[in-house]
């Protein structure tokens, strides 16, 4: 593939030398639990898996950034030189917010010419958006002959989102995309960004089940739950100043605060809240190899979610009762923003093949949808094709 990405490169930009030409790759990834926690500096377990994107480069003698996606059909160029850009709202705007971001932290980018490769499904959850992210700051940096470290990369690919594409999201999907091991989770602190490996049991697989229902972080909803949690702490901090996210709670001193908080603000905290104790208590189930325990918790998370949260939709509902209702599943629950996307099941490595067959025939007949079903292959994190 990293031969095929190179070929199409010197058919887009024939002027570059092939020596000079460098590929790079980064992943999306898959949360098994942890949702909407990370911007309220809790906990989540995500995984790198095996779509990812590639980006070709190389540098060009002139001061432009020439940008072509073989999925869009697109080619874009901006100048480097540029301090104010703005931004075109489309996906350019992933590519230019990190080299931005880049030129802000002291950074010299040079002109460049990139042929992108994105193979994370869009809109699915899957972070489509950070796998981008991720593939051009390294394919810049290597342009630049500049290196930096992956926690540093994920925090400024993270601004690039928040700041130049105007999603709020967590550090998460690009702190996921750098640092995935194959075979493992990672339990992730979002405040401190410490974290852990927690390796998979040999005998479970995850089945990604993508509804078909697109979805957008940069979209109202998505941005309205974090305004919500806010809004919240605000209210909190009446009785309580020390509190600056909902992290700083406990489930008991949730419920002695409830008066503190108005209305359904009470739900939205008593996801993130319970969401934070599940992913530990679901690393530590991982990690003695009690899928039982692993799986009620991954229903429960959907299931808040669904009720407390309120992102669910009802076609992730249909794709989690499905699985449910097959012998050899642990657990099954939406998977990343919501509003649509993919659910993530985990059962028996042997039931695989059946459940593939038998998810897709139940949604099918259910949602007069067809889906797209993936085994989940957890890889190594974002790094250079040789």
């Amino acid at each position: 593939m990293a031969n095929n990405l190179r070929e199409r490169f010197a058919a887009f930009f024939p002027h570059s030398l092939a020596a000079d030409v460098r590929v790079l790759r980064a992943p999306g990834r898959v949360n098994l639990i942890g949702e909407h926690t990370d911007y309220n500096d809790g906990f989540v377990l995500p995984a790198a898996i095996g779509f990812e994107t590639r980006v070709a480069c190389a540098a060009n003698d002139s001061r432009e950034l020439i940008v072509h996606s073989i999925q869009e059909n697109r080619t874009a160029s901006f100048s480097v030189d540029d301090v104010s850009p703005k931004p075109r709202h489309d996906w350019t705007d992933y590519v230019r917010g990190v080299q931005v971001q880049l030129m802000r932290a002291g950074y010299r980018v040079s002109g460049a010419n990139l042929l992108i490769n994105g193979q994370v499904p869009i809109g699915a959850g899957l972070s489509s958006s950070a796998a981008l992210e991720v593939a051009s700051a390294l394919a810049l940096l290597n342009v630049a002959v500049c290196r930096l470290d992956p926690v540093s990369i994920a925090q400024l690919c993270q601004r690039a989102e928040n700041e130049f594409v105007g999603a709020r999201c967590g550090i998460m999907d690009q702190f996921a995309s750098l640092n995935g091991r194959a075979g493992h989770a990672i339990l992730l602190d979002c405040r401190s960004l410490e974290s852990k490996y927690i390796p998979l049991p040999k005998s479970a697989a995850l089945v990604i089940a993508n509804t078909m229902v697109k979805h957008s972080v940069a979209g109202g909803e998505y941005q309205r739950r974090r305004e919500e949690c806010e809004e919240a702490v605000l209210q909190l901090q009446s009785r309580r100043p020390e509190i600056t996210r909902l992290r700083d709670l406990s489930e008991e001193e949730l419920r002695q605060s409830q008066a503190a908080i108005s209305g359904f603000l009470f739900r939205r905290c008593r996801h993130v809240v319970g969401e934070n104790r599940r992913v530990l208590a679901a690393a530590q189930a991982l990690k003695d190899g009690d899928l039982g325990t692993a799986g009620d918790l991954i229903y429960e998370s959907h299931a808040s979610l669904r009720d407390d949260y309120e992102v669910s939709c009802p076609e992730l509902d249909v794709m989690v009762e499905i699985a449910k209702s097959f012998p050899g599943i642990y657990g099954s629950r939406m998977t990343g923003g919501g509003f649509g996307g993919c659910t993530v099941t985990l059962l028996e490595r042997g039931a695989v093949a059946e459940f593939k067959t038998y998810i897709a025939t139940q949604y099918e007949r259910a949602a007069h949808t067809c889906p797209e079903i993936y085994v989940a292959e957890i890889v190594d994190g974002a790094g250079p094709v040789s």
